[in-house]
C-alpha cells in the first residue's frame, strides 16, 4: 500500500497535535434530546438508537467519573494511550440548563491525563450563553462541537424527522466559527431519495464552509427503530460495499482536503443490524478503502475546487 495518505485522518492529526497516540472516551452523560422528549417530536430520528453506541445500555447507569475512569483504564492497557479525550456522545449534549451543562463538563477536570472534551449535539440547541460555557474550557482543553447535520436537503431532514434546518446549522455555525471551539458536523451517506448528485453537493457545501473535521456515517438500518419500518415498507436502495465506495471515494474527492476525517464508518452491535451487513466488518471496511484509493491513485480534495 501507498505511504501517501489518501485522507486526512483524524488519528494522523492527534499524533501530530499531542505527539503521541490520544484515546477517545465515549461516554453518557445521562442527556435527553428534545426530538424524542416532546419538545420537538417524541419519536426522534428514523434512524436513531442509542443502544449502537452506548457501551452501557441495558446495564445499571453508571456515573460519568466511573465512566471516564473505565475508558481510561481500558484505553491505557488495550492501546498504551497516556492521552484522552472525553466525547460527550449520547442524546443532545447541550440539552440542559447553564447550571447542569457545567456541573457534568467539570468532571473532566478531575482526570490530568484529559486533553480534550467533544461534544455532540443539534444544531438547534445550542446559543451564544452555551457556547461562553463550551469556550471557557478551551483554556485547558482541545474542545471540539460535533453537529448533527446529516444532510444539507431540508427535504431529507423533514423525510428523517430532524425537526431542524439546513438553516438552522447555518445559524450555528456562524456563532461558533469564530471561537476557540472546534467544528465537526455529522453527514449520512445513502439516506432515502437522496442521489449522488445530492451528497456530493453536501460534500461542496461541506468544503465551502471548511470546518475543522467531518464525520461520514453510511446509513445502515438498526431493528426496532422507524427507519427499519420504513425501509420494510419501502424497500429503498442499500448500498452495497463496491457501490458505497464509489460513492464515498467521490464525496471525499470533493472535500476540502484540509478537514479532517474523524469517522468513515459506524458501529453497530451485531444482533440490532438489519442493513447493510458489509458494516460489522469496520476494520476491514477501513482498509479495503484504503487499498481502493490506491488503486484508482486518488485522494481526498484532488476534485476540490475553491
Amino acid at each position: 500500500m501507498s505511504q501517501k495518505p489518501r485522507y486526512r485522518k483524524f488519528s494522523d492529526y492527534l499524533k501530530e497535535r499531542f505527539n503521541e497516540r490520544v484515546y477517545k472516551v465515549s461516554v453518557d452523560a445521562g442527556f435527553s434530546c428534545p426530538n424524542k422528549d416532546g419538545k420537538f417530536s417524541s419519536e426522534g430520528c428514523i434512524f436513531c438508537d442509542n443502544r449502537t453506541f452506548n457501551a452501557y445500555f441495558g446495564h445499571k447507569p453508571v456515573p460519568l467519573k466511573e465512566q471516564i475512569a473505565n475508558g481510561i483504564r481500558l484505553g491505557g492497557l488495550r492501546y498504551k494511550a497516556k492521552k484522552f479525550l472525553v466525547y460527550f456522545q449520547a442524546n443532545t449534549n447541550t440539552y440542559a440548563s447553564i447550571e447542569e451543562l457545567k456541573n457534568i463538563y467539570d468532571t473532566v477536570n478531575e482526570f490530568d491525563n484529559v486533553v480534550g472534551l467533544m461534544i455532540g449535539t443539534r444544531p438547534d440547541c445550542i446559543d451564544n450563553e452555551i457556547l461562553d460555557l463550551i469556550e471557557k474550557y478551551s483554556e485547558k482543553y482541545e474542545v471540539w462541537l460535533e453537529y448533527g447535520l446529516q444532510s444539507i436537503h431540508d427535504k431529507t431532514l423533514k423525510l428523517i424527522n430532524r425537526n431542524h434546518t439546513y438553516e438552522d446549522f447555518l445559524k450555528a455555525y456562524d456563532l461558533t466559527k469564530n471561537r476557540n471551539i472546534k467544528v465537526c458536523p455529522h453527514v449520512i451517506l445513502g439516506l432515502p431519495n437522496e442521489t449522488t448528485t445530492d451528497m456530493l453537493t453536501t460534500a461542496k457545501e461541506i468544503s465551502r464552509l471548511k470546518p475543522e473535521a467531518i464525520k461520514i456515517h453510511p446509513l445502515h438500518i438498526v431493528k426496532d427503530t422507524n427507519l427499519e419500518k420504513f425501509y420494510k415498507k419501502d424497500k429503498f436502495k442499500i448500498y452495497s460495499l463496491g457501490e458505497y465506495f464509489n460513492l464515498l471515494i467521490e464525496f471525499l474527492r470533493y472535500l476540502n482536503p484540509e478537514i479532517i476525517i474523524a469517522r468513515l464508518s459506524a458501529n453497530c452491535p451485531k444482533e440490532l443490524l438489519v442493513e447493510p451487513k458489509w458494516l460489522e466488518e469496520k476494520a476491514r471496511f477501513i482498509q479495503l478503502l484504503d487499498k481502493e484509493m490506491d488503486k484508482r491513485d486518488v485522494s481526498q480534495g484532488d476534485l476540490y475546487q475553491e
